[in-house]
């Protein structure tokens, strides 16, 4: 398979976690309905972007209310889902955990959030993750029927280190769900994706959480995809909607082979490598 077809779930993330799983039902059968092969939720999906709220609708992995509803959706319409993310709870540490699920509805990947958004942009916007949350510390990918992808949280599409990594290890998609908001969304949003693809001549996808003027946080929506010669492909506005498109897995060969960044790398001066 060369041609993924992607849907892009921007839901209107409340606070009520029933809503928001009927809302993703919703969307993922839209996805389904549109005969796509990969449908991937925004970050914090069923729960509203904020440290109590973290708190509040906390799940353990092994009884989430959460990831069994995507599970079964996923193995019910035989589809791979990217269950953005939710706050998942292990003894007494919370991470931002994004859970990748197979067409059998199995999980074969989750991606704690490895760097935790803590920022102070003055009179504009605080927040900070770290005050209940804990950092994941795995680069993240999965083998697909398609090929290899990489896994992301968010603020993690900030670090150009990881993306390298997850392709060095094989990803030819790079995906982010996030929540950027209404500050650093315009200013950054688009380029982050545009760069990230670029640097790494792979296709890169974000999935926001639509804006909702009634929370407290305020999501820039637009979530995106781009391409390994850094286009942008398809991308929403801010509105609760889905988006489908279709990505060729073969550009990449073709324009890795024509602009070979990968190849010319000076790995006798620098790499990037885990410790």
């Amino acid at each position: 398979m060369t041609t993924v077809k992607l849907a892009l779930c921007q839901m209107n993330v409340v606070d009520n976690k029933q809503s928001n799983l009927k809302k993703a039902g919703e969307m993922i059968r839209a996805g389904v309905d549109a005969n796509a092969d990969f449908i991937i939720l925004p970050e914090m999906f069923s729960c509203p972007y904020s440290n109590d709220k973290f708190i509040e609708y906390a799940e353990y992995e092994q009884d989430s209310l959460s990831l069994n509803t995507i599970s079964k959706l996923a193995g019910q319409n035989n589809v791979y889902i990217l269950a953005g993310s939710i706050p998942e709870k292990e003894n007494d540490k919370l991470y931002n955990t994004s859970y990748l699920f197979d067409k059998t509805g199995k999980i074969i990947a989750k991606h704690r959030k490895m760097h935790l958004f803590d920022i102070d942009v003055k009179d504009q916007i605080t927040f900070r993750e770290s005050d209940v949350l804990t950092a994941g510390d795995n680069v993240t990918i999965a083998d697909t029927d398609f090929g290899r992808v990489g896994i992301g949280i968010c603020y993690d599409v900030r670090f150009p280190e990881l993306a390298r990594l997850m392709v060095e290890k094989g990803a030819l998609i790079l995906f982010y769900p996030g929540a950027f908001n209404m500050t650093t969304g315009p200013a950054h949003w688009e380029l982050l994706f545009r760069s990230r693809a670029l640097d790494n001549q792979a296709y890169c996808v974000g999935v926001a959480p639509a804006l909702n003027e009634e929370a407290s946080y305020h999501s820039y929506g637009h979530s995106i995809v781009t391409t390994p010669w850094g286009e942008v492909l398809a991308q929403c506005d801010e509105k609760e909607q889905v988006i489908t498109c279709s990505v060729d897995l073969s550009e990449i060969k073709k324009i890795r082979e024509e602009l070979p960044l990968l190849k010319n790398k000076r790995e006798d001066l620098y790499e990037t490598k885990l410790l």
